[in-house]
């Protein structure tokens, strides 16, 4: 297995009130998998995008893609990236056949083929204008130029956003075979945490602007436990181990490392997933109601 995009110690400083801070940022996709991004809105997560790909400058840090540093090889491996981003900037008056006629001049390895089977796919009308599509078949129109030119790494801003469930399912579907065969991977961020359910194989949880957690969905899922008590049943050890916390006036549920699962004893326990993870890393640490 090879690192496709790895990035090391990104800063990124947008000052002033209301500014925000990337704080050595790192992490490494690897050849044949999909990485979820995961993390609240204003965590960081499209501004580590722009740093990787160079749309805004880092302060400082290193990235590689294709085991090439950036930006010295920049044109090179974009060749062999595509991206969407979650607002799609296309002048909206604009038929889809004008808009993919000038895209697809930038890529060397356009597959007209493929392009035209995932319009089929999609339900495309490549005689509609860009105002013309719902926000769901405006990312399935940006899916699909992404897809066309023979990408190794498909880097992907909140791509299900906008979609029903049943086609963010088939994109799912999209995004596995895409991986199949063990070349290329995907990158993607997105607040719908069932989708990281159904297909990630690694996750990347970005908090503040640093990164709280990563590594293989399987392994944090199984490291962390949903636990539910009376108000009597906690003690002040058990508290003390709680990730976070929501209390009623009947008693609690709370998150709680796997090794420290003991101090739960006799409780009734759930197995966590991302999203329960996320919530009460996020919000119930503060120990809200």
């Amino acid at each position: 297995m090879t690192t496709i995009l790895e990035a090391k110690n990104l800063c990124k400083v947008y000052p002033g009130p209301g500014g925000f801070e990337l704080k050595n940022v790192g992490f490494s996709v690897p050849s044949g998998c999909i990485t979820g991004f995961i993390g609240r809105n204003g965590a960081g997560k499209t501004t580590t995008f722009k740093v990787i790909l160079g749309l805004s400058p880092r302060d400082a840090g290193e990235v590689s893609l294709f085991s090439k540093p950036m930006p010295e090889h920049e044109a090179e491996c974009k060749q062999d990236i595509g991206v969407v981003f979650g607002g799609f900037s296309y002048h909206e008056t604009k038929r889809l056949r004008a808009v993919t006629k000038a895209f697809k001049r930038f890529y060397k390895n356009w597959s007209e083929e493929k392009y035209r089977a995932l319009l089929k796919k999609f339900a495309l009308d490549e005689n509609k204008r860009i105002k013309e599509l719902s926000a769901g078949m405006k990312v399935k129109y940006a899916l699909a130029l992404a897809l066309s030119h023979d990408a190794k790494l498909l880097m992907l801003d909140e791509p299900t956003s906008g979609l029903d469930p049943v086609s963010r399912d088939e994109i799912m579907d999209i995004f596995r075979e895409f991986v199949d065969g063990g070349e290329r991977s995907i990158l993607f961020s997105t607040h719908i945490t069932s989708d990281l359910d159904k297909c990630a194989d690694y996750i990347i949880y970005i908090r503040d602007g640093a990164i709280a957690m990563q590594g293989d969905r399987e392994q944090i899922i199984g490291g962390y436990r949903l636990i539910q008590g009376g108000r009597d049943d906690m003690s002040e050890a058990l508290r003390a181990a709680l990730i976070g916390i929501k209390e009623t006036p009947f008693g609690f549920t709370g998150l709680i490392r796997e090794s420290e699962l003991y101090l739960a004893e006799g409780l009734a326990t759930a197995k966590a997933d991302i999203e329960s993870i996320m919530l009460y890393t996020e919000k119930y640490e503060r120990h809200e109601s």
